[in-house]
């Protein structure tokens, strides 16, 4: 991924709250990743649409990080994503998994996979903010 990102820290995401993100994909895009976590060496989510990469076409990737080890990766085929458009994605912390809102379709599920008490960090790659809003 090239590395055209954005990374927000010192803000803290309690379970039962969320985080929405809005934004623009660009026309070119291969992938783009939001990660969430409590830094970069540590991802409660790691959320990868994959448009067209070498392994995988129109899949969405989760996975998870723990002292920059990767986890075992779940692949999602609902693809509701488009290049060239504006989406929003909003992330529902809760003690044992995190939801995820995509622009349409049913909320996706992944697990909490090591203790956690807050999320406290972001970063995106390959996606325009437009805003974030903590609720």
């Amino acid at each position: 991924m090239a590395d055209n990102g954005v990374v927000l820290c010192n803000f803290s995401l309690k379970p039962g709250h969320s985080i929405e993100v809005k934004g623009f994909i660009p026309e070119d895009c291969k992938q783009f990743a939001i990660n969430l976590g409590t830094g970069d060496k540590n991802y409660v989510l790691h959320f990868n649409p994959r448009f067209d990469a070498p392994d995988v076409k129109k899949t969405i990737i989760l996975n998870s990080m723990v002292d920059n080890v990767w986890g075992a990766e779940e692949k999602e085929s609902f693809f509701p994503f488009q290049e060239g458009s504006d989406t929003t994605i909003c992330f529902q912390f809760e003690e044992d998994k995190i939801i995820i809102q995509l622009p349409t379709g049913n909320p996706l599920s992944f697990p909490v996979r090591f203790p956690i008490e807050e999320i406290s960090y972001m970063a995106m790659k390959d996606f325009q903010l437009k805003s974030i809003i903590l609720k």
